[in-house]
């Protein structure tokens, strides 16, 4: 699957605490990535499914 790329800008503390899961070996696109993909795969109340 072909891959894009995504830049974000965040705050010192939201970085080193991405910066901290490199100690239990997740990377910080690792973690995003599957954030997003818990997001959108499950249902939202109150929301209408597409």
């Amino acid at each position: 699957m072909k891959m894009h790329r995504l830049i974000i800008q965040l705050p010192p503390v939201l970085k080193a605490k991405l910066d901290a899961l490199r100690a239990q070996g997740i990377t910080a696109s690792g973690f995003i990535r599957n954030l997003l993909t818990q997001h959108f795969n499950k249902p939202h109340e109150g929301r209408k499914a597409r």
